[in-house]
């Protein structure tokens, strides 16, 4: 339905609706004090802060590309021979402690993100507190992989979740209730909980 923009409709409308009516004038009353306080002409560079009818030029307020240096730092082999060593030492999920002793320039999450990749699961919950080398890391990984492949569920160098648990009931299997992984190379049982 329609809405015709005539002074009698409007009228009809905000007697209809006070709130709507309340909102348009304080709306109105803020671009008048926008316009009033907002732009001098003494200073050139608020020529462009408002549109005419006081409205926010949004594009003045966005920083021009470059304006914001992007600091780009890459991935190196010898930070990824630490990460492993912090997983050997701390486990999944420690990242605070795997960044105060071996990687202080990158943050706790940055170090999570590496995990994914290093591991190859997007969702580290069944590896909470797992510690593993390097052997113990690679199995993991192509085993993700290998899931990611067979269910099309290999996003971005990761196994993800699908919607109808296709993933977890194939990690499950693959699990058991009973889990062997190689730890420091020795096989150990763990009990893994899946929610």
């Amino acid at each position: 339905m329609q809405v015709e923009a005539t002074s009698e409709g409007s009228r009809q409308n905000s007697e209809e609706n006070p709130t709507l009516e309340k909102l348009k004038n304080k709306q109105a009353w803020i671009r008048r004090m926008r316009l009033k306080f907002s732009v001098r002409p003494e200073f050139e560079i608020t020529q462009n802060i408002l549109h005419p009818d006081g409205s926010l030029n949004q594009d003045y307020f966005r920083p021009s590309k470059g304006s914001i240096p992007q600091i780009q730092r890459k991935w190196t082999d010898k930070e990824r021979v630490l990460l492993i060593k912090g997983i050997e030492k701390y486990g999944v999920g420690h990242y605070k402690e795997i960044s105060d002793e071996f990687l202080p320039d990158w943050s706790a999450q940055d170090l999570r993100v590496k995990t994914m990749r290093l591991i190859g699961r997007q969702n580290l919950q069944l590896y909470k507190e797992w510690k593993g080398d390097e052997n113990a890391i690679k199995m993991e990984y192509e085993k993700n992989k290998n899931i990611g492949l067979k269910t099309g569920m290999w996003k971005a160098g990761t196994l993800v979740y699908d919607d109808n648990g296709v993933v977890l009931k194939m990690i499950q299997e693959m699990s058991g209730d009973n889990r062997k992984r190689r730890r420091n190379g020795q096989e150990e049982e763990e009990e893994i909980e899946i929610d």
